[in-house]
């Protein structure tokens, strides 16, 4: 088994259908080791970022986008129409460009915790100040999310999916970093046991649901590891940048123990089409796994990815990224089974 390469959700570009096929091509056909996945494309637009994919997987809540970003409504307004819209546009390309695929596909949306550190409550501040109102969205996300992962069981029954949850805010959440509306405090820091029952909500609807595996993308530092998987979540995606020696230590036993995969953000992304080489990305994936002394066996746990997603690059560094991270990753394998 080999080490794998993916991506970590946003892409360059407005044409779905392109960055579809890519994807599928670059990462899931004649025999590449990579997980495809569905490409988020916010040049459409807010509609289609992160938050606003995310919302139109929402189940029972209205949303509308003022200047501030997405805030909770009575019923759903037009842009949360629109992202809706979107949102089953793409499900409709990925469905015509999937057929024939049968492997792997990761789909994405902002975890329950950054989601709510990012919208607002119908009267102002976000829905993080709230329990009750933290507690709904995150109910509403864990059935939006069931919903689709049933949704594509049905439409590519070949696919074996996993639903990876963006979580660059959990950090801050847990913390207590988060700042308020008016800027001049924070808000409060949540306590372990609420940050992890919400995640154990969404992990184990979509697990309910079919989906193979549940993924987080954290590229902040500071990840509570231990919370996250305690919390279900069998693949971690992390910059490699952002580690503390600490960190380290734990993907070391949990990659030991076989708990989880991990995924090595060994791409920055910070500076837009500065495409790192095959072989430099290896330098990069064996500067942190070879001191571990795990085994070649470790390889089928790791999978080689950008530290974030690539919005903001062009279209050809981003395709290259790709098929680096494809090429580093059977180095990668190789130079671990020597």
């Amino acid at each position: 088994m080999t080490a794998r390469a993916t991506g970590i959700g946003s892409w360059p570009g407005t044409d779905p259908a392109g960055a579809i096929r890519l994807t599928l091509g670059e990462l899931g056909e004649n025999g590449s080791p990579g997980v495809p996945y569905l490409p988020e494309l916010p040049d459409r637009g807010a509609h289609a970022g992160t938050t606003g994919r995310t919302a139109a997987m929402l189940v029972g809540l209205g949303l509308d986008l003022q200047p501030a970003g997405w805030r909770l409504t009575d019923a759903p307004g037009i842009d949360h129409r629109r992202a809706i819209s979107l949102l089953r546009q793409d499900l409709d390309l990925l469905e015509e460009e999937a057929q024939g695929y049968s492997g792997p596909l990761a789909l994405t949306a902002a975890g329950p915790w950054t989601l709510a550190a990012t919208v607002e409550r119908p009267r102002g501040d976000r829905v993080l100040a709230d329990s009750g109102a933290r507690r709904e969205l995150g109910e509403s996300l864990a059935e939006g999310l069931g919903d689709l992962v049933a949704e594509l069981r049905r439409r590519l029954p070949a696919l074996s999916l996993t639903v990876q949850l963006d979580e660059p805010a959990l950090p801050a959440v847990q913390d207590g970093r988060i700042g308020t509306a008016s800027g001049f405090s924070r808000h409060r820091a949540v306590e372990p046991a609420e940050l992890s029952a919400a995640l154990e909500t969404v992990t184990g609807a979509v697990r309910d649901a079919g989906a193979e595996q549940v993924a987080l993308h954290c590229c902040a530092a500071g990840l509570d590891v231990r919370l996250v998987l305690d919390a279900g979540v069998g693949r971690l995606l992390l910059d490699v940048d952002r580690l503390s020696r600490a960190d380290v230590d734990l993907l070391a036993e949990t990659l030991d123990a076989g708990r989880a995969e991990v995924g090595l953000g060994i791409q920055p992304t910070g500076v837009a089409d500065a495409v790192l080489s095959p072989d430099r990305l290896t330098d990069r994936a064996l500067h942190l796994l070879r001191p571990l002394e795990l085994g070649p066996q470790v390889a089928e746990r790791v999978l080689l990815t950008p530290a974030c997603g690539l919005a903001g690059w062009t279209a050809g560094p981003a395709t290259a990224v790709l098929r680096h991270l494809v090429r580093a990753a059977q180095l990668v394998t190789d130079e671990l089974s020597r």
